[in-house]
């Protein structure tokens, strides 16, 4: 039997890249997965035992993620898993961060991510999940990309406290932080920062989409029952050695 079969998952930021990833391994699994993305167009996707199901939300407007929550409710009646991945990441050094540039990463990684993981537990029965993706960004020091950084790091903090409110219920609140993962984004970059980046991992290379959605799919399930709290950092040790 699949690890989802009957299970009610819901991936924010699920169109592409590791969102993407993870939402078609829910679907294969047997889970019926609600997929979240700003450029997403409606439509369902059928699995061996689990379905796709694509909606079109700006996880940032909290009124449009409350609006998509209850509708999962209405038609799912639950959530059993949630897994939030929308985020965004933007260069600006100490001195070129304006306002803008603040808002726009906490309020899309931090403030979005609040409001979904209130608006999903607030129907996840007792024994549900939560994965968050953050970053090992959250704990290193990148140039440029403090702000970033400091987001990430608010997510880890988030997972502590969500794991210790929610223990009564038996909702487990989880971390995966990836490292440089090649997806589309990281392709645009040239050949000599995939390079540099390939040198500061000792696996020597960047990871994939799929490695990461494997993370997260074993924090949501049963095989991973007794974590809760803790952070799985998907870097090929980049940043633990």
């Amino acid at each position: 039997m699949s690890r989802f079969s009957g299970k009610i998952a819901v991936v924010v930021g699920g169109q592409d890249g590791i969102g993407g990833a993870i939402a078609r391994r829910f679907a294969a699994e047997g889970a019926t997965v609600y997929a979240t993305s700003r450029r997403a167009q409606p439509g369902e996707q059928s699995y061996e035992g689990g379905t796709l199901r694509k909606r079109q939300v700006d996880a940032s407007d909290v009124t449009a993620l409350a609006a998509f929550f209850e509708g999962v409710r209405s038609e799912a009646g639950r959530v059993d898993v949630l897994v939030v991945n929308a985020g965004l990441s933007e260069f600006a050094t100490l001195d070129a961060v304006d306002q803008d540039h603040f808002d726009r990463a906490f309020g899309l990684n931090v403030r979005a991510l609040l409001f979904a993981a209130q608006a999903a537990t607030a129907v996840m029965p007792d024994g549900g999940s939560v994965v968050l993706i953050g970053s090992i960004a959250g704990a290193i020091g990148t140039k440029g990309y403090g702000v970033y950084g400091a987001t990430k790091a608010a997510v880890r903090s988030f997972a502590r406290t969500w794991a210790n409110e929610l223990a009564p219920r038996r909702i487990r609140v989880n971390v995966v932080a990836p490292g440089p993962i090649d997806t589309a984004m990281m392709a645009a970059a040239s050949a000599e920062v995939r390079e540099a980046l390939n040198n500061l991992i000792p696996l020597g290379r960047m990871g994939q989409a799929d490695e990461v959605a494997s993370a997260a799919l074993f924090l949501a399930s049963d095989e991973a029952n007794f974590i809760t709290g803790a952070e799985l950092p998907i870097d090929g040790g980049m940043a633990q050695v």
